[in-house]
């Protein structure tokens, strides 16, 4: 989606351009995205969705243009107030799960809290749990749960610092196609009761049918976007790039 005067944007990239030595991983991105909009980002094998994600979260630095977050300015903030951003506005969710082991379900959520020097509220925390659906698994620590279980557990540490995005990088690659579909139904739920707005960079035709939107990148670049998006449209575009 294009930025306009009158949509309020969450998250916003304007002539994005992101280099490393000759490779131009993106070229000149421009694109916002709503508050509470759910998009996808499609491309093929070095169409720039990793750099797209990094750039967009503030994980890294653009060579050139403006990304905006909630308002702020990212290229222009320090190491540590880019941070801090991260941690206060930004959400992760990804492939890996990325859980303490040694840790259990409520202390694995509440990690960015923590690492934040600031205190869970106990209301949204239950909250949470209980959308993700983990309210009776809270002592279980990691190793003793299934990966979808330990993704839900990524996503709820996602969502309790209250985040103005969250992005979810291949959230389903490494689950089965079943849990896959359970993951994907939860995060749709969670746009869709919370409001919350959510980046997804994905492979998956299957995944990708649950957004709003699907962005298409092919060499850096915004190729196209699919509004509405069911399996079969997103799985044809992709051929075609």
């Amino acid at each position: 989606m294009m930025p306009t005067e009158t949509t309020v944007q969450t998250v916003s990239l304007e002539n994005v351009t992101r280099t490393y030595g000759a490779v131009r991983a993106l070229d000149g991105v421009t694109w916002a995205c709503p508050r509470g909009g759910f998009t996808a980002v499609m491309g093929p094998s070095g169409s720039g969705k990793s750099t797209f994600l990094h750039c967009a979260s503030g994980l890294d630095r653009p060579t050139s243009g403006t990304v905006r977050i909630g308002g702020a300015d990212i290229g222009r903030l320090s190491e540590a107030k880019r941070t801090r951003l991260r941690r206060e506005k930004v959400g992760f969710v990804f492939q890996a799960f990325n859980l303490v082991p040694s840790m259990d379900v409520e202390e694995n959520i509440v990690l960015p809290l923590r690492l934040g020097g600031l205190t869970a509220d106990r209301a949204w925390l239950e909250e949470v749990v209980r959308r993700v659906g983990l309210a009776d698994r809270l002592r279980h620590k990691p190793p003793e749960l299934s990966g979808g279980q330990q993704q839900r557990v990524a996503l709820a540490r996602a969502l309790v610092t209250r985040p103005e995005v969250v992005f979810a990088d291949e959230p389903t690659g490494a689950l089965d196609p079943r849990t896959a579909r359970e993951v994907m139904a939860l995060l749709r739920q969670v746009v869709d009761m919370t409001g919350q707005t959510l980046v997804l960079v994905t492979h998956d035709p299957a995944a990708a049918a649950w957004a709003d939107s699907v962005l298409f990148l092919s060499g850096g670049r915004i190729v196209d976007e699919l509004a509405g998006p069911t399996p079969d449209a997103v799985a044809h575009r992709m051929e075609a790039l």
